[in-house]
Parts: C-alpha cells; structure tokens; sequence
C-alpha cells in the first residue's frame, strides 16, 4: 500500500507516459477529443488505424477504480489463477458504499480489501476518506486527457475534469489488475452544444435534471457526449461534475467536458491549495512540501502546452442543442430521472416530504453544502422532516467546517452521515420508509433505490433540497427571483443530424465457435417494460452481500420489478434437459428498451443465468449490463420487431409500462421460443394456438460466442494466463 498523496515522495508516482498511435502516411481521419484519448490508451492497434466509435479495441486506463466491490473482483483474480497486480499503479482501492455498517462482518471485509492493498502496493483509501469518484478527482487519479475506468457506473463523473471516464464492471477489474488491459466498444459520439447562460439560481443540477427530462426518449443511450458550446465556459467545475456525473441517468457511457481556462485555473487553485499544505516560505527556511504525484506544475503546464480538441470533420452520430438561458429551476422525478417538471410547477402541487438528503458524489461538495447552508442560515429543519447530510469526501467536510457551512447546517438541525454513499444506495440509516415522500440532491430516484419501493424520490439541487426541509414540501429557497428567472416553460432545445434507425439484422455464414450452442430454445416470458433497471433485476440491499450464492442470486432475480418472477422461472425449469453440446434450453426474457440500465452491478447478469434465464431478447440495452452479461456468459439479442409484436398483443393498452393485460408484471402465454445462432432465425410460437412467426435477430459474433464457451471473461482470461505460463 502507498503513501497517501500528500506524503508521497516525488518519484513514488511517476505517471506513465502515453503517447498517441503513429498515423499513416496520408491524410489522417478526423476525431473526436473522445476518440483521441482512446486512441492514446489503446493497445495493439494495426498500424495507422485510427480509433472511431463503434470499434472494439483492447486499452490499458491510466486508472481502474474499485470500491467495497472490490472484495469480489480480489475473489475473481484469485479464481483466474492470477498472483500478481500486472502494474500495482493502476488500480486504486476506496472504501465508500457500506461505511456505516460497523458489523464485525463488514469490518473484516474492509481489513482483507486493505491487507490485499498493502500485500500488492495498491494505493488505498479507507472507509470515511470519501466517495471514490470524488478522491478520485481530488487526489488527481482522474485528470484531464486520460482515461480511468472504475467498477462504477457513475465513473462518467470523471468527464468533469476532461477525463474520460468509463465504467466497467468487476470481471474487467480482475482482468485490469491481472494483465492491465481489457476490450471495449467505442460508443457512437454525440455533440452537446450548451448555449447562453444560466439565470441566477440555476445550477448545473438543474440542467442535467432538464436534460434528462427534455431528451428521454434514448437520444443519448449508450453514447459518449462530447460538451461544446459558447455556454460551457460560465459552468464551474462542480457544477460540470454533477452534470457529467448524471449523464449516466441519461443513459450515456462518458460525458466529456472540454479542457479550458476554467478547468485549468480550478486546477490552479488545488494546485495552490496543495503547495500550502506546510508553513513553507522563502525566509521561513521551511522546505516545501513534496510534489503531489498526479496534480502538480509540469502537468497542468504539459495541458496548456499540449491543447487538445475534436477535429473539424469529426462524426457525431447526433447533435443536440440546448439554451441555458431558457432554464428554470426543475425537479426529478417522482421516481425516475425520465420526468422533470419546472419547479415553479411543482411548488404550486404542495408535496410533503418526510425526508431530504445533501449526499453523494453529485452534489455533497464544498460550493454545494454552500449554497444549502445559505437557505439554511438562520432557520430550522421543519417539523416532522429528517435532513440528513454527508460530504463527498473528508476534505470537503474539513474545508466546509472552517468555511463555517457545516455547523450553519448542523445547528438547523441537520442530522450528519459519514463521508460516503450511505442512502443514495439503500445503505443505512436514514432510507424512506413505505408511503414517504423524499427530495434528495443525489443522482437516482428509481423506484425502491433509496429505502422502500413504495415511496416516492425526487431530485434536486442543494438549495432546493434546503428550503424543502426549512419548509416541509418541495420548494424554492427565499432568495430565488423569479424576476431573473426565464418564464416557466420548456427550456429551448433541438436535435439534429440523428441518423435513419438501422434495425436490419443482417445474417453471419461464419462458423458458431466450437462449443457454442447452434440453438437457444425455450418458454418465452415477456416483461412490457421499457428502462428495466438494474435495481429491479437485482436490488440493491443484496448487492454487497458478497456470500450470497448464484443460487440464493437466482431466488431474488427481479424481485423490485416482479416478486413472483423468481418463482416462476423456477416451476419451468424443471423441464429443461441438460445443454448437449447443440441445443441450450432455459427461459427466454423478453423485455422493452434499455433494458439493464443502471448501475455497474453484474449480479443483475448472473442472477438472470442462475435463475435459468441463458438468453435475454429486448428492444436494446444498457451497455453496461450487456458488457456483464456478454463477461458471464449471458447472450443478449435485440429484436425490435419481436417487442413491438409482444407489445400489441399482450401489453395492457397496447403500451409498455403498466404489465400486460391482466395487469401481470410478466406475460406468460405459454409462447416458446427457438433461437437460431447461426442465422439468427427466431420462431416464436403459441402453444394454446399453434400460430407462429418467425423474425430474424443479428446473431453475436465469434468473441461473445469464445467467452461463453469459456465460460465468461473470468474463464477466458484463465486459459490466457495459463498459456503463458506454458509458453
């Protein structure tokens, strides 16, 4: 384990070099600033092959974040043979999800993820430093031009500080820790103009808020958003952190902020704050503090030396527009960050809140507990209402304390958490109970996340989440003009250059990988729901249980969208005869359009496999469940037809959302599927009737077909180490 940061000598963390690949001679294709940085992580590139979206390529981050998951991924590098941390400055280690559960069981885990640190020279942050997306960026891990990865959907937080930032999930951290690299499929790119400026009391919450609520019909799904626009200037770095840290709620794999003044003089002031960390001065004979590893003055003057920028001509499969100064204050939810309502609007509905929450890595740093101590100043928590505060970090509660904003909160009675996630992930104290209201400054109201499923979660900045803990509903604070506000309406946006939908599967004369199965066959069960997350697959409150089996896994797979699911697949699995080498049977779940969205949990994957379920067909998917699902062995296959089909006929109103026409959760018409692999050919047909139809699926290719065979990227990863070891 190293020194932390401010103690570490100035050679004791070196960053790696990292050069762009070498071009062709000719003319050089044009990229985005996205594509660029991963050009530069990339390995074993043909030469002169330029990165586009789309491609996968192998890439070795600069860093690979895990937090209390990393319990597991230390169980998965065991399991793959691997002894040794391929490059120990790689990974780093944060404890922030579970820090409030002081259970001797919970203890020992936190000392084992510490010993494994110290025993392979991994840097690592104990329980109480902070929420590891945010140490990240303080402690320079997360630095702009770079790319570093964490088993975390909300790595996109990263993109704040112009660094691209990406979530994994935990069988690519084994396989980072145990060869430093992983595959990846460059997203389609997206153009986000901002222009204008925000009004007085708008803040950066309040436009991803907006955004996600004006562009929710997957417009930005599975992409990298690059941010441009005459309006990015005027957003401060904690305000392009929240943003950033949200598009994964929009449903977006990065979003990239670009490297300018502003990013540079914020990186000014740490790097300042840093160099004042001892009583150094010219006559003081006081040597200067060493030079922090990641944040320091040949750094920041190799970004200014070294501007990098999208190429003119670079493609963007989307651009979307959006004027800030068009915004007004707006709110999330109730439950889901697809619906977001002017708060003006929302004011006039008068909801009670029973609670209200300044946590997480969104919205818990030192300018956001700021502007809430400011409402709070003077006034009290209303009765009947629990506020419930936790920084993102210990030296943001430090600097907030001498700033005087945390004890402003405190003595209005907020009630303090410990520096980390706490109830953003159901952990804890403080969750909703059933039948309550709460408000909350965090990135996620889905359903069941923060306490029970049926309580109502809405989202909003700090100062909002103040002034409806002062007031016991949701409302504005006292200071909000509505004269320098724009008038209530939609905020002014538009979308363009969207290409035509290419759902045309075309069909592979490549051979199946030997040991893959040549059909998938099986009843079909059909969920009409649309944003199918990962809490509903798998929720939360089992997520950190790391000694529940796959089979204790299979008994609560989608219990937060259907309790009875588990049960059935249960009953109609005893049928299933044994895989022959040809033929796969198992339920095959069939579901909307982003299906899996979410978090970075791969339990979501793996308790769908257990429970008996080896193919998932939807409208598309969440690219980080897809990635956990390709990684373990689950094929996932995209039919919008099929979907469309199901919909019509079984879906209450003809609509995905409300259950099928009985008001069921999941459809069984006792349909059967039989899947194709080869030529993707799908016949469904209904048992009762004997009707059928056929649709034609793009089959997965011959990786996604040799993981599997492996049996997952953990297997897969095994034979490479094992071929080594014998060459």
């Amino acid at each position: 384990m190293r020194l932390p940061a401010h103690l570490a000598r100035p050679h004791a963390r070196a960053s790696l070099p990292r050069y762009f690949a070498t071009a062709a001679q000719g003319r050089r294709t044009p990229q985005t600033v996205i594509e660029k940085v991963v050009q530069k992580y990339a390995v074993g590139l043909p030469q002169g092959k330029s990165v586009k979206a789309g491609d996968y390529v192998m890439i070795r981050p600069q860093h690979v974040m895990t937090h209390d998951n990393t319990g597991p991924v230390i169980s998965k590098f065991n399991s793959i043979g691997a002894t040794k941390i391929h490059n120990p400055a790689q990974p780093v280690f944060t404890l922030d999800h579970d820090v409030q559960n002081k259970t001797p069981k919970n203890l020992a885990k936190y000392a084992s993820i510490e010993a494994f640190a110290r025993k392979h020279g991994v840097d690592f942050y104990p329980a109480g430093r902070g929420i590891g997306h945010q140490v990240l960026v303080e402690e320079g891990y997360a630095f702009p031009n770079t790319l570093t990865v964490a088993s975390d959907s909300h790595s996109n937080m990263y993109g704040g500080v112009g660094c691209v930032g990406t979530p994994i999930v935990r069988t690519d951290a084994a396989a980072l820790w145990a060869t430093g690299k992983t595959w990846w499929q460059v997203p389609r790119m997206v153009k986000v103009e901002l222009k204008g400026k925000l009004a007085p009391g708008v803040t950066g919450k309040d436009v991803i808020v907006a955004l996600c609520g004006s562009f929710n019909k997957d417009e930005v799904l599975n992409a990298a958003i690059e941010f441009t626009g005459d309006g990015v200037a005027a957003l401060g770095v904690d305000d392009r952190l929240t943003i950033a840290n949200m598009t994964t709620e929009w449903g977006a794999l990065a979003g990239v902020f670009p490297v300018d003044d502003t990013l540079l003089k914020w990186y000014d002031q740490v790097l300042s704050k840093l160099e004042l960390r001892t009583f150094s001065s010219a006559s003081s004979g006081i040597p200067p503090p060493p030079e922090h590893p990641r944040i320091n003055r040949r750094r920041l003057n190799a970004l200014r030396a070294a501007k990098l920028e999208s190429d003119s001509g670079a493609e963007y499969s989307s651009h979307l527009v959006f004027d800030l100064s068009t915004l007004v204050p707006h709110v999330s939810g109730p439950n889901s960050v697809k619906v977001s309502t002017p708060l003006p609007v929302l004011e006039e509905a008068h909801i009670t809140i029973q609670k209200a929450y300044l946590v997480s890595c969104t919205n818990s740093r030192v300018s956001d507990i700021a502007a809430a101590a400011a409402v709070m100043k003077g006034n009290k928590v209303a009765p009947g209402v629990e506020f419930y505060i936790a920084a993102a970090s210990s030296a943001v509660q430090q600097e907030s304390e001498q700033l005087g904003d945390w004890d402003t909160l405190i003595t209005a009675g907020a009630k303090v958490l410990p520096a980390g996630c706490g109830p953003c992930i159901g952990l804890g104290v403080g969750l909703l109970q059933e039948g309550e209201t709460g408000i909350s400054a965090t990135n996620r109201n889905y359903k069941g996340r923060m306490g029970h499923p049926k309580a109502q979660a809405y989202l909003a900045s700090p100062a909002v989440v103040a002034a409806s803990a002062i007031q016991g509903y949701i409302c504005g604070p006292a200071s909000l003009d509505s004269a320098k506000l724009p008038p209530v309406q939609p905020p002014t946006f538009s979308i363009s250059n969207i290409p035509a939908s290419t759902s045309t599967a075309t069909v592979s004369d490549e051979p199946l990988f030997t040991g893959f199965p040549t059909t998938f066959t099986g009843p079909l069960l059909f969920a009409p729901q649309d944003n199918l997350n990962t809490d509903g697959i798998y929720p939360g409150k089992y997520t950190y249980a790391d000694d529940i089996t796959l089979e204790g896994q299979a008994k609560v797979v989608m219990e937060n969208y259907d309790p009875k699911f588990a049960a059935l697949v249960a009953e109609k699995r005893k049928a299933f005869v044994p895989f022959d080498g040809v033929r796969k049977e198992g339920v095959v779940l069939v579901s909307g359009y982003n299906f899996g969205t979410g978090s970075s949990r791969e339990q979501a994957a793996t308790a769908l496999k257990a429970a008996g379920v080896p193919l998932v067909i939807a409208g598309s998917f969440g690219d980080i469940f897809k990635r956990n699902a390709i990684n373990n062995g689950l094929v996932c296959l995209e039919s919008p037809e099929l979907v469309s089909d199901l919909t019509g006929r079984y879906a209450k109103d003809g609509k995905r959302g409300a259950g099928g026409k009985n008001g069921e959760l999941t459809v069984d018409m006792g349909m059967t599927i039989e899947v194709g692999m080869k030529d993707g050919k799908a016949i469904v047909l209904t048992v009762n009737t004997g009707e059928g139809k056929t649709y034609h699926l793009r089959p997965v290719g011959a990786s996604v077909q040799e993981l599997w065979v492996a049996g997952g990227l953990e297997g897969f990863i095994l034979k490479e180490i094992q071929a080594e070891t014998k060459a």
